[in-house]
């Protein structure tokens, strides 16, 4: 019986959208190889149960298994870059208004 988790209840549904979308993914890329369930989570070193739960999309599957999953189908490195600095447009935005509101105040 899967662990339940207080956290997963407030997983906001565009996030829980995108973990069942990257489960599917996962699951689509597993067969597209030809793997057994059975195979990936003996290369993964889980339980069936727990590649199935991670292939519907289950938020409460460990990062790590996801991550795993991610590495098996050779994508690692889009996993790195996910939360790139760069790409974080909301940081990004805030730090132009600083900038922004100090220029403001040095302008005679």
């Amino acid at each position: 019986m899967p662990k339940s988790s207080d956290h997963n209840d407030f997983l906001p549904p565009p996030a829980a959208q995108a973990v069942v979308a990257l489960g599917q993914s996962l699951a689509l890329a597993r067969q597209r190889r030809k793997e057994s369930l059975r195979s990936w989570a003996q290369r993964m070193g889980v339980a069936v149960r727990t590649v199935q739960r991670m292939e519907k999309g289950d938020p409460g599957v460990g990062m790590g298994v996801y991550a795993l999953a991610i590495w098996l189908v050779g994508r690692s490195q889009a996993l790195a870059d996910v939360a790139l600095p760069e790409f974080d447009m909301v940081a990004l935005d805030a730090e132009v208004q600083v900038a922004q509101k100090r220029g403001r105040r040095a302008a005679p």
